[in-house]
């Protein structure tokens, strides 16, 4: 047994393991690439996410499978780490990072930008798959919640037992959502008066999207990078109770 065969058997091995390894040399060297070529104009997470989809692509062409690079054996760690199992858990620890005596503190501008943000989010998602041909109300509010973040909307199909296809569908526009929020945040902030906690509460609570807002807000005052994440994550979690319910009843009843 060569070298190379003792190192891919532990790596297959130890596939939780060589999951964490690689995705943190994939925002390393995001982060790394953002300071240098972009000055952090455009964020490493939006980076991150650009990597991560061309590695999917990649594995899936490679296998012919359907979990891109995790059909990989020596990656298959990273279908495991992105999983529901820790989707969730990072969905119920960032909630309870988050302080109610803060939130409070946003006033009811922040309570109504989030709600505002929430139902619009929903609606314009659900609208825009309406216009390609989905009309039952799974799919529609599933594709809805990935409008809104792409944690809500696995986490509605997955209540609502929408189907995989749309699923990923909800991923997809839940990403497009993250990624266009941290790269055009920077540019627009002027323009809105992103420059202060009481602003960034709001703008958390309309966007909504965690990773994008604090991508976002880290490339134009890292600052600002708490107030807005912290309504974000309450977005996640209303999003998330929500969806599956309220936003389900009136999307069924409208169709």
């Amino acid at each position: 047994m060569d070298l190379l065969e003792i190192l891919e058997e532990v790596l297959v091995k130890y596939r939780l393991v060589t999951a964490f390894s690689v995705i943190g040399l994939t925002i390393w060297f995001s982060y790394t690439l953002s300071g240098r070529l972009a000055g952090g104009r455009l964020h490493g997470s939006a980076i991150a996410i650009l990597m991560g989809l061309g590695f999917a692509y990649l594995g899936g062409m490679l296998t012919g499978g359907q979990k891109g690079l995790s059909d990989l054996s020596v990656f298959s760690g990273i279908g495991l780490m992105g999983g529901a199992m820790f989707r969730d858990l990072a969905i119920v620890a960032t909630a309870f990072g988050v302080r109610m005596d803060a939130f409070r503190k946003a006033g009811l501008s922040g309570i109504l930008s989030l709600l505002a943000g929430v139902f619009v989010s929903f609606f314009v998602g659900a609208a825009v798959a309406y216009a390609f041909g989905y009309r039952d109300a799974v799919s529609l509010t599933t594709i809805g919640g990935g409008a809104a973040t792409y944690i809500v909307g696995p986490v509605t199909g997955c209540a609502l037992g929408a189907s995989p296809e749309v699923m990923a569908l909800s991923v997809a526009a839940g990403l497009v959502k993250s990624i266009m929020v941290m790269t055009l945040t920077p540019f627009v902030a002027g323009w809105i008066g992103l420059d202060n906690p009481r602003s960034a509460m709001i703008f958390g609570g309309l966007m909504g999207t965690t990773s994008g807002v604090a991508g976002g807000l880290a490339a134009t005052n890292p600052a600002l990078v708490p107030y807005g994440a912290m309504t974000a994550t309450f977005y996640t979690g209303v999003g998330c109770l929500l969806g599956p319910s309220v936003i389900f009843f009136l999307i069924r009843t409208l169709v």
